[in-house]
């Protein structure tokens, strides 16, 4: 099975229902969970200098990896997670 990183953009405070949807996928998929996290507020960096990032502004709020066998079936399973309810788009890489 190889690593997939699956970025998270954006965020909605979720209903009391997506947040119990959560807690189930996590469950569903703790056997392939390699990593989760969040982000708050911070800075990117670039040849133009550095600027400020506001947390939720359009920007990286968190992240999973996750374990496949493939791109399509870590898609499937992105796919499947209730984020995708209140949050604009996943973004998936693989190592």
């Amino acid at each position: 099975m190889k690593k997939y990183l699956l970025l998270h953009y954006g965020f909605q405070h979720p209903t009391p229902e997506i947040m119990e949807a959560w807690g189930k996928w996590f469950e569903s998929i703790s056997d392939i969970m390699v990593d989760q996290g969040g982000f708050n507020a911070g800075r990117e960096i670039s040849h133009e200098g550095t600027r400020e990032l506001l947390w939720g502004m359009g920007s990286i709020t968190g992240y999973n990896v996750i374990k496949a066998e493939n791109l399509d079936e870590a898609e499937k399973i992105a796919k499947s997670n209730p984020f995708m309810e209140s949050i604009r788009v996943y973004e998936i890489r693989n190592e």
